[in-house]
């Protein structure tokens, strides 16, 4: 497939998949369409087809995307001596990512275009997501933060506070920005204080 020459090729991925996610989140999955997309981004429809096949794989794409940031922000948290503060500055990341790409947060775990179901190479491709909150808390029971228990479970429990909180938090349902950190703090503290262990 030849790629388009007249700017740089992730450039332009990014551009269009961030004029896709803001369509499909301001004006509904019927605004989505290549033409509309194209449009958004200041280039031809056919820049599209070329990057991503057709419309299902800009949709494909725009979903893998929104993975591969939120990726990219738990991979810059550091590593400090304490699992539990670790666990929750994965959170912080998470909600981050979420504000910073609205567009494409609702995508990534809800259902706004009914006909995309991610297949098995991209379910695999978001895995690693999950897999690093589980280590997460692998580790905070390991260590003694946490009492016993399979991390597994227990990150499932932690993903959907996480995910609950965020998606109050993108409708303004918190508050203001103030409101909403405190909110997300409070939510994880009574959290955590359930998990420790003793």
């Amino acid at each position: 497939m030849a790629r388009p020459r007249n700017r740089d090729y992730d450039e332009l991925r990014r551009e269009l998949v961030d004029a896709g996610g803001r369509l499909l989140a301001t004006e509904g999955p019927a605004a989505l369409t290549t033409r509309r997309v194209a449009q958004r981004a200041g280039v031809s429809t056919m820049a599209v087809y070329q990057v991503f096949g057709d419309k299902g794989g800009l949709v494909r794409e725009m979903f893998l995307a929104g993975f591969e940031r939120l990726a990219t922000a738990f991979a810059a948290v550091p590593h400090t001596s304490d699992p539990i503060a670790d666990l929750l500055a994965l959170g912080h990341a998470y909600r981050a990512n979420a504000l910073a790409n609205p567009h494409l947060y609702e995508l990534m775990f809800g259902r706004p275009i009914p006909e995309f179901q991610p297949d098995a190479e991209a379910a695999a491709q978001i895995q690693p997501t999950f897999d690093m909150l589980i280590a997460a808390v692998a580790r905070c029971v390991r260590e003694g933060a946490f009492s016993l228990a399979e991390p597994a479970d227990l990150a499932v429990g932690i993903n959907a506070l996480a995910h609950g909180l965020c998606s109050l938090d993108l409708r303004g349902a918190l508050g203001d920005a103030t409101e909403a950190r405190r909110h997300w703090d409070r939510a994880f503290d009574t959290m955590v204080r359930g998990l420790r262990a003793g």
